[in-house]
C-alpha cells in the first residue's frame, strides 16, 4: 500500500472514523459514528482543537477489532495505522482497541454510547440511514459512564434482569428497564435511546418506557405482540468483571532491546518508577497489572525495534497469559499521555524543566492575579484561590467530641494535636458561597478526627448541604487557607486547652518560616535543636529573654521581609535580635544544645505543570475503589447519579450528584484509597475537597473548559438536561400516558395457524412502509410520547388479525372513536389551525396536544410563518432558546 492512498485528514474536526473494506480506508459518514459492526475493522483519529492543540497535546490513533473480524483485516488495519502515524508525525499515541473491552480515551470519544452491529461488508455499505422505519431489531444496553448497544437476538431469551433492552421497531422505540437495573444506568440508556431517535429517525420515532411491567401493561402488550408470550422467569447475568485501583497499583517496566538477530525484554524496575529508567535510546513496555500495556519508544531507539514493539506487546501479553483483548498503547518521547506519566512518581517534560520556580510571584503579581479571580475560573483553578482570603471567618476547635469557638484574635493559630473547623464565606456573581476546612493536626487522635467529622456534618445539615468541604492535613495547606490568615498562621506543639489556648510551653522554642508573601507564609513550630535548621529558610528561636530571628545563607528578600512581618505572632513584645548564619553568638548554641550539622539544600514545591487534570467516575466493588476515567471532559460529563473524583494533582476534588445517597465519610475514603493506591506513590497529605452538584467553587469548574453555573438551577433552561437524566418518561406521569393510548383498543385473537410475533411484525411492516409524509410525528409529554404510533401499530396488529377494518382508519392512523375528534389526527394541511393553539392553557388544548410542545402541531407552513424558521431548524437550537421563543410567540 502506498502512502498515497491514505485518506486526507481535516484539521479542523477533531473525531476522523474509517472502515476497511476491500482492504481500503473507507471514511464512515458523520452521522453513523458510534456505530461499528462486528465483523468489520475500524482505525478512528482524534485530532485536539482549540487550547489542547495550542498546547501541544498528541493526537490519538486507535484501531479497533470487531469480534468476528478475521486476520487479514486485522493485519491491514494495522498496515494503515502504521502508515498513518508516518503521516501524522512522532506526536501521536496509537491504541488497540478490541471489541466490547475499548479503552476510557476510546469510549470517551463516542457519546452517548457505542453501537455494536451484527453482520458485515454487505450490512456496513450504507451504516445508517436516516428515516429508515422499516427495521426491528433488540438492543441490550450496558455500562455505568461508558454505554454501549450490543443488537442480540430478536426474542425474549436475551433478556435478563441486570440490563437495560431497546426494542427498536422504526417509529416505536421501546425501552425495557432490568428490574436490577440502577437509576444511573436507565438514565444512560435513555440518553443513548434518544440519541438513536434523532440521529436514524430524524427525531420523528416515538419512545415508549417499561419501568414497571405491572404499570405498562399496554407497552408490554405491544411487547410480547412481538416478542411472542414470554415463558419463564428471567435470569440475572453476572456482573462483568471489575478491575480495582488495587490492580492496577501493580506496576513493572521493562526494556525491550536487540541482542544479535533476537529482541530480549529485560525487567527494569517496579513501583515506585521514575522517569530516568527511561533513556532516548531505548524502548519499553510498561505493564499496568495486566489491564493495560504500554510501549514507550524513545526518540533514538533502533528501527527494528520500533517496527517490532507493537507486535512484541501482543507477545508480551501471550507470554503472560493476559487476555487477547487487552488494551495498548504506543507512544513515542515527548508525546506521552496523562495515564502513561502519571504512572510515575515525577514526570518533566523538556520545556518545562526551567520552570520550578513559578510559583515565585513578583511583588504585586498576586494581587493582581487575586482581582481577576471572580471573572477567571481558569485562574482560580491553577492558584487555588477563590478568593484573596478578606471574606467572613469562624474557627472552632474540637474539644470533647464538640465545637469550641475560637477568639478572632487567636485565628490563624493551632496545635498539631488538635482539629479545627475553619468556617469561610465570600460573595460570587451575587450569591453567598461556604467553604468548610477540616484541619487536622499531625498529633490528633483518631477519637478527635472522628468528631471533627461529625461536627462537619453538623454545620452542613444546617446549611442543608452548601459546604464544600475540604479536608486537610497540617503541613499540607492549601493556599487559601494561608491567605485567610493574611500570612499569620503558626503551628505550635502541643495540644490546646479548654480555652483555645495551649498548655504551658518549654523555655526554648524554635519556629521554621515559609513563606515569600500574604499567600504562602506559615510557621511551624519544630524540635529545638541545631539539625532541624536549614541554611536555605529562616527560623525564630526563641529562649527565656530574647528571639533570634535566623536568616539562612540561602534565603531570599522576600523571605526575610515576611519573616519581619509575622515574628511578633510568636515572640510578642519580646526583644528581638537578628542573627545571620556564621554569626551566631554562643547562647544562640547554647540555647540549641549545641551545634550540629544541619542541611543547605533549598526544598523546591513539586513542578505539577506538565500534569493534566484527570476525571474519573467512582464506584465499589467488594470494598475496593473502581475508577472510570472521562476523557476530554466537560460539565456534561456530571450528572445528579454520579460520584465523580478530579484528580489536578495537587488536590483531589470529589464531586456528588444530587442524587447520590453516600455517606460523606465513604466517599471520602474513595479519595484516600485513591492515594493510597496510586502508582506513582502520592502524598496521603493531598487536601480532599467534597463538593455537592449545585455549590461548586471556581478552583473547581476552572479545570472545566466551559462551565455554566446556571447549568443545575430550577429554570426553563434546565429542561432538557433534567428529562435526559431523570429518565424522560416519568414512570406515573408519561407511561399512563401511553398505556392510556394503548388501552383504547382491544388485541383480536391470533389466528389460530399463525404466531402473534409474525402477524405483529406483518402489521408493523403495513405501516412503515407507507409514505414519510403520512407519519405522525408525535410530540412527548414531560420527555416521553404520547402513545399516537404505539396505538397506529397496535391499531394495525389488530386490525391485520380482524376481519372488521370499522375500528381503525385505513390507513392505521386512529382507532375510529370519538375520542379522537379533536385530536391532532384531525390535522388539515399536516397541522392544526394556529388560533387551536396559541396562548392556550392545557385544558383548553385540543384532545391529545402536548402542552409542552404546542408548536408541533402546526402546520410547516404555519410554523415556518409564525417562527421565520423550519422545524428542523427550530429543534436544531438549544433548549433555553426554544423556550425563549415559544413563550414570545404563545406557545409556552
Amino acid at each position: 500500500m502506498d502512502t498515497k492512498s491514505l485518506p486526507d485528514i481535516q484539521s479542523h474536526r477533531d473525531l476522523h472514523i474509517w472502515i476497511i473494506e476491500n482492504l481500503e480506508m473507507v471514511p464512515v459518514p458523520e452521522s453513523a459514528y458510534g456505530n461499528f459492526f462486528e465483523e468489520h475493522c475500524y482505525i478512528v483519529l482524534h485530532v485536539p482543537q482549540g487550547l489542547k492543540a495550542a498546547q501541544g497535546a498528541a493526537k490519538d490513533l486507535h484501531y479497533w477489532i470487531g469480534k468476528k473480524a478475521d486476520t487479514e483485516a486485522q493485519a491491514v488495519a494495522s498496515t494503515f495505522l502504521r502508515r498513518l502515524q508516518e503521516t501524522l508525525g512522532s506526536a501521536t499515541v496509537l491504541h488497540r482497541e478490541v471489541q466490547e473491552h475499548e479503552s476510557d480515551c476510546f469510549c470517551s470519544y463516542i457519546r452517548p454510547g457505542i453501537i455494536y452491529r451484527k453482520g458485515g461488508l454487505a450490512s456496513a455499505l450504507k451504516h445508517v440511514e436516516t428515516n429508515m422505519y422499516n427495521i426491528r431489531r433488540l438492543l441490550r444496553i450496558r455500562g455505568r459512564k461508558h454505554v454501549s448497544a450490543t443488537e442480540v437476538e430478536l426474542s425474549w431469551d436475551s433478556f435478563n434482569k441486570s440490563d437495560i433492552f431497546l426494542l427498536d421497531l422504526g417509529k416505536v422505540m421501546i425501552q425495557w428497564n432490568g428490574p436490577k437495573s440502577s437509576n444511573s444506568e436507565k438514565a444512560r440508556g435513555l440518553a443513548l435511546t434518544r440519541s438513536l431517535q434523532d440521529r436514524e429517525r430524524a427525531g420523528r420515532a416515538q419512545i415508549g418506557v417499561v419501568d414497571d411491567e405491572d404499570k405498562a401493561s399496554g407497552l408490554m402488550e405491544i411487547m410480547e405482540a412481538v416478542l411472542g408470550s414470554r415463558v419463564g422467569s428471567l435470569f440475572t447475568v453476572l456482573p462483568n468483571k471489575t478491575i480495582t485501583q488495587l490492580q492496577k497499583a501493580r506496576v513493572h517496566l521493562y526494556r525491550v532491546h536487540e541482542k544479535g538477530k533476537d529482541l530480549v525484554i529485560q525487567e527494569l524496575a517496579t513501583c515506585l518508577l521514575t522517569q530516568d529508567l527511561l533513556h532516548e535510546e531505548d524502548c519499553c513496555i510498561l505493564d499496568q497489572g495486566g489491564v493495560k500495556i504500554y510501549v514507550w519508544q524513545g526518540r533514538r531507539s533502533k528501527p527494528p525495534e520500533l517496527r517490532s514493539s507493537f507486535s512484541q506487546a501482543l507477545g508480551f501479553i501471550e507470554a503472560k497469559g493476559y487476555p487477547p483483548y487487552t488494551n495498548v498503547e504506543v507512544l513515542n518521547e515527548g508525546a506521552e499521555s496523562a495515564g502513561f506519566t502519571q504512572l510515575f512518581r515525577r514526570w518533566s517534560k523538556d520545556q518545562d524543566k526551567t520552570a520550578n520556580l513559578r510559583w515565585i510571584q513578583k511583588p504585586g503579581q498576586a494581587e493582581a492575579d487575586l482581582s481577576r479571580l471572580h471573572s477567571q475560573p481558569e485562574r482560580a483553578a491553577r492558584l487555588r484561590m477563590v478568593d484573596g482570603g478578606a471574606g467572613k471567618v469562624e474557627v472552632w476547635c474540637i474539644q470533647d467530641s464538640g465545637r469550641q469557638p475560637v477568639e478572632p484574635k487567636h485565628h490563624g493559630q493551632f496545635y498539631a494535636g488538635n482539629c479545627y473547623l475553619v468556617f469561610y464565606t465570600y460573595q460570587r456573581m451575587g450569591h453567598t458561597k461556604y467553604i468548610l476546612y477540616l484541619w487536622q493536626g499531625q498529633e490528633a487522635t483518631a477519637q478527635e478526627i472522628k468528631a471533627l467529622n461529625g461536627n462537619a456534618e453538623e454545620l452542613d445539615l444546617l446549611y442543608h448541604g452548601a459546604l464544600v468541604h475540604e479536608h486537610v492535613t497540617m503541613g499540607s495547606e492549601p493556599k487559601h487557607f494561608f491567605a485567610i490568615f493574611q500570612g499569620q498562621m503558626v503551628v505550635f506543639q502541643g495540644s490546646a486547652g479548654h480555652s483555645g489556648r495551649g498548655q504551658p510551653a518549654s523555655a526554648t522554642r524554635l519556629f521554621h518560616v515559609q513563606g515569600t508573601d500574604s499567600y504562602n507564609t506559615r510557621i511551624m513550630e519544630v524540635p529545638a535543636r541545631a539539625s532541624t535548621l536549614n541554611s536555605s529558610d529562616i527560623f525564630l528561636l526563641i529562649t527565656g529573654s530574647i528571639c533570634y530571628i535566623w536568616f539562612g545563607k540561602g534565603c531570599s528578600g522576600d523571605q526575610r521581609v515576611m519573616a519581619r512581618k509575622v515574628v511578633t505572632v510568636v515572640s510578642g513584645n519580646m526583644d528581638q535580635e537578628t542573627v545571620l548564619e556564621g554569626q551566631e553568638p554562643p547562647h544562640f548554641w547554647e540555647a540549641l544544645g549545641g551545634r550540629a550539622p544541619y542541611p543547605s539544600n533549598k526544598s523546591l514545591p513539586e513542578d505539577v505543570s506538565s500534569f493534566q487534570p484527570r476525571l474519573f467516575e467512582c464506584s465499589g466493588h467488594n470494598g475496593h475503589l473502581v475508577l472510570m476515567e472521562v476523557v476530554f471532559f466537560s460539565q456534561d460529563d456530571l450528572d445528579k447519579y454520579d460520584v465523580m473524583l478530579l484528580d489536578t494533582w495537587q488536590e483531589i476534588f470529589l464531586w456528588l450528584g444530587e442524587a447520590v445517597s453516600k455517606q460523606k465519610e465513604e466517599v471520602v475514603a474513595w479519595g484516600r484509597e485513591y492515594l493510597q493506591t496510586h502508582p506513582a506513590g502520592r502524598s496521603q497529605t493531598i487536601p480532599i475537597v467534597l463538593i455537592k452538584q449545585g455549590h461548586e467553587p471556581p478552583t473547581f469548574t476552572g479545570w472545566f473548559l466551559a462551565w455554566d453555573p446556571y447549568k443545575w438551577t430550577e429554570s426553563e433552561n434546565n429542561q432538557s438536561y433534567r428529562e435526559l437524566v431523570e429518565g424522560s418518561l416519568d414512570t406515573i406521569t408519561a407511561i399512563t400516558e401511553i398505556t392510556a393510548e394503548v388501552n383504547n383498543f382491544r388485541l383480536s385473537r391470533w389466528p389460530s395457524n399463525s404466531s402473534p410475533g409474525s402477524l405483529a411484525l406483518q402489521a408493523l411492516k403495513g405501516s412503515q412502509d407507507r409514505s414519510e409524509n403520512e407519519l405522525e410525528l408525535g410530540p412527548k409529554v414531560d420527555g416521553t410520547s404520547t402513545g399516537t404510533s404505539i396505538s397506529s401499530i397496535s391499531t394495525s396488529i389488530s386490525s391485520s388479525s380482524s376481519s372488521s377494518s370499522s375500528s381503525s382508519t385505513s390507513t392505521g392512523t386512529g382507532t375510529g372513536t370519538s375520542n379522537y375528534h379533536n385530536s391532532p389526527r384531525s390535522m388539515i394541511d399536516g397541522g392544526l389551525p394556529r388560533e387551536q393553539l396559541m396562548y392556550k392553557t392545557a385544558k383548553n388544548l385540543p384532545v391529545g396536544v402536548d402542552p409542552a410542545q404546542k408548536e408541533f402541531y402546526l402546520s410547516d407552513s404555519d410554523f415556518q410563518d409564525i417562527f421565520g424558521k423550519s422545524k428542523e431548524e427550530f429543534y436544531g437550537m438549544a433548549k433555553w432558546k426554544q423556550q425563549q421563543q415559544k413563550k414570545q410567540l404563545g406557545f409556552f
